[in-house]
């Protein structure tokens, strides 16, 4: 699809009867989850044959499907999609949205002809970043949802790609591609389409300045830009999209229609506008807010005194006896609507559909707002729980389209063979050769307790005044105004300097561009040629000189050896592996990556969020305390808001396993950490003799799912 003067409205689909709403009401597009690879991996599951039908069904109305295949990839899920890629090749879907590097990979050196879109789990958050992909053959990028309509503007009048903005649904706490909170509290990843959702908890403030008050600190507000579609447009804008694939029928028809009522008429239409108002107040989303579209920092973000769920607040339990409650209604409910508990002291929500209503003891089908209803509710309740209504009775509302065929398409399927082409792939990456027994790599001394050479990381340039009881192979400095300054007033002399690797964050704003490109001529002037990038959009600013070497951050999320081939044909040959794997990950990878040097991060205090929301409650410095009792602290780095935890990540305890993975050398990462004369010193003694030192081993002995 080409830049036109009509933007694409792109609605989400969760189920071939969300998908006919959407198609009915007036989508251009719909995107779907692909079967095993989507970040909505909870969601429901498509079947190739569904997905074969619902192609057909929107190609005979002139509308396209795109399918959701970003998650990342496990090492051991290579041949699964593989297989998955060779029959989306046989169904030609109009486009593929991804994030993982190793089915980028998969995509252009085998099924070159897919049409590929850059998920906003890239977070492509300025034009350098954008023209990277553009570059590497991405025919549309999703921008992230932090960004202005005047940095959109500038991102599109540098680019002739295809962009994509979130213009109406659920917002992220953090940057989408840079949240570890879900996988670090029990390993089910948000980046692998398993988020639990801790943004939407209750956390409590600790200290005494603020005392005990508690609040739902990162919940955010809905995104609705209905009144911003012309700005868009003006911007240069290609697709608006919807978010919700977990969303009801009746949710994404009424918010469809809202969108295309306003977007066939003319700007400034009032009744349009009213119309479009009536429907998206029926659609039961939370609380809005126009986001990050008009500024940098917005105030209206979140609402704390709110838990953020979706839907119409009905009331709180009042009396609770065995499983039957009371609620006096705040808004009317019917038997049947489908509605939401959440429990206030954990946070936790279990949605179901309300089978019976009593009022006075008498069941009704119907209550009005005022009424002290009695129900009866699963599981644990407690009085001064929420209810939410989620989606009414009746779900099989106006525009409900027929005709999906799904008979045409099991045929279609069945005929498809695609196992001599799998098989081909597959012998050409060679991953079914490699034994993890074949392992037994080891790298030279200089690790503690084992013998891989050890990398240090730090944000704070007196990492290089450290004391070091053995000499670390690379010392890493993140780039920042505020280490570039302090380094440059130190005296540049020691023999760490001569093994000084320079690091970039991994969100660049599209007004730091500026700095960051003169830092990185002044510094590669200075002799500086080791590198490492936090983001592949970063490899334009050292394209034009060939005396660097680049090594790839963490979060550029390599979770396979396929990934890993992306970055070495791009001239990285190094890298540090996700932090969020577990080591038979690491391992199967390890069999199988190439001429790829590997690192893995061993001790580390990792941002579980990332933030563009820098408002007064997130000072830098307070901790909070989740339902759970886990305490994390919040922190301000290159301007950004990040949440740590107080209980570091560290398999300093367990470096046989680590040895044992094949890895080529270990990381300790001490950015977010205050460093004093002891920080490094105190890594070497054991557990035992280190004043409160309580590690967490993050995902690594246990299953990335």
């Amino acid at each position: 699809m080409k830049r036109a003067d009509t933007m694409e409205l792109l609605a989400p689909a969760g189920s071939i009867e969300v998908f006919e709403t959407a198609v009915a009401r007036g989508a251009d597009a719909v995107y779907i989850g692909a079967p095993f690879f989507n970040a909505r991996e909870l969601a429901h599951h498509f079947r190739m044959d569904e997905i074969a039908a619902m192609i057909d069904f929107a190609r005979s109305r002139k509308v396209r499907l795109y399918l959701a295949m970003n998650s990342l990839v496990k090492e051991g899920e290579i041949g699964l999609a593989v297989e998955s890629l060779a029959m989306l090749e046989k169904l030609q879907p109009d486009g593929l949205i991804i994030q993982d590097l190793g089915l980028y990979y998969l995509l252009k050196r085998y099924f070159p002809k897919m049409r590929v879109h850059a998920s906003t789990l890239m977070a492509a958050h300025n034009s350098v970043a954008v023209g990277q992909l553009a570059a590497m053959g991405f025919d549309r990028v999703v921008l992230p949802r932090e960004m202005s309509v005047n940095e959109i503007a500038t991102i599109a009048g540098n680019t002739s790609v295809e962009l994509e903005v979130f213009i109406h649904g659920a917002m992220c706490f953090s940057y989408s591609g840079l949240c570890l909170f879900s996988s670090f509290q029990g390993g089910r990843s948000s980046l692998r389409g398993r988020c639990v959702q801790p943004c939407r908890r209750r956390y409590t403030w600790q200290g005494s300045g603020r005392g005990s008050r508690s609040g739902y600190l990162f919940s955010m507000n809905d995104l609705e830009g209905i009144d911003l579609l012309p700005d868009l447009a003006r911007a240069g804008i290609t697709s608006l999209k919807i978010e919700g694939r977990m969303r009801s029928a009746s949710y994404v028809g009424n918010v469809v229609e809202a969108y295309r009522t306003v977007l066939d008429n003319p700007p400034g239409d009032e009744k349009a506008r009213k119309t479009a108002a009536e429907l998206l107040a029926a659609a039961m989303g939370r609380k809005t807010t126009r986001g990050y579209f008009d500024t940098a920092t917005p105030d209206n973000l979140i609402s704390h005194q709110h838990s953020g769920n979706i839907g119409t607040f009905l009331g709180k339990i009042g009396n609770v006896k065995g499983g039957r409650v009371t609620v006096k209604l705040v808004a009317p409910v019917s038997s049947g609507d489908r509605l939401r508990l959440h429990q206030e002291n954990s946070g936790e929500r279990q949605a179901f559909s309300l089978q019976k209503v009593f009022v006075n003891g008498r069941g009704v089908n119907r209550a009005a707002a005022g009424e002290t209803i009695s129900i009866d509710l699963p599981g644990q309740v407690s009085a001064g729980d929420s209810i939410y209504r989620v989606d009414v009775a009746d779900r099989k509302k106006k525009g409900a389209a027929a005709g999906v065929r799904l008979d045409r398409a099991r045929t279609k399927v069945k005929a498809i063979n695609v196992s001599a082409r799998i098989e081909k792939i597959l012998d050409d990456l060679g991953t079914r050769e490699k034994l993890p027994a074949a392992l037994n790599r080891r790298g030279k001394s200089g690790g503690k307790g084992g013998s891989s050479p050890l990398w240090f990381k730090s944000d704070d340039p007196n990492i290089l005044r450290q004391h070091f009881l053995f000499p670390p192979e690379k010392v890493v400095l993140l780039l920042s105004r505020g280490s570039y300054r302090k380094f440059f007033k130190m005296k540049h002399t020691g023999p760490l300097f001569k093994r000084l690797c320079w690091a970039l964050p991994p969100v660049i704003d599209e007004a730091d561009l500026a700095f960051y490109a003169d830092a990185i001529s002044r510094l590669t002037g200075n002799g500086y040629t080791d590198w490492q990038i936090g983001h592949i959009g970063q490899l334009p600013l050292f394209a034009n000189d060939k005396k660097i070497r680049l090594s790839a951050a963490f979060t550029l999320n390599t979770l396979n050896s396929a990934a890993a081939r992306t970055l070495s044909g791009m001239g990285v040959r190094t890298g540090i592996f996700s932090i969020e794997t577990d080591f038979d990950n690491l391992r199967a990878f390890c069999s199988n990556r190439a001429d790829f040097r590997v690192g893995m991060t061993v001790y580390a205090s990792p941002p579980l969020f990332t933030s563009r929301f820098t408002g007064p409650s997130m000072e830098p410095g307070r901790r909070i305390k989740s339902p759970k009792g886990e305490d994390f602290i919040i922190s301000n780095s290159w301007g950004y808001t990040q949440i740590l935890p107080v209980q570091p990540f560290s398999l300093l305890e367990n470096s046989a396993e680590v040895e044992k993975s094949g890895v080529d050398f270990t990381v300790i990462d001490l950015s977010g950490i205050r460093l004093t004369a002891k920080t490094v010193p105190d890594l070497y003694k054991p557990s035992g003799k280190q004043k409160g030192r309580k590690a967490n081993t993050f995902n690594f002995l246990h299953t990335l799912s």
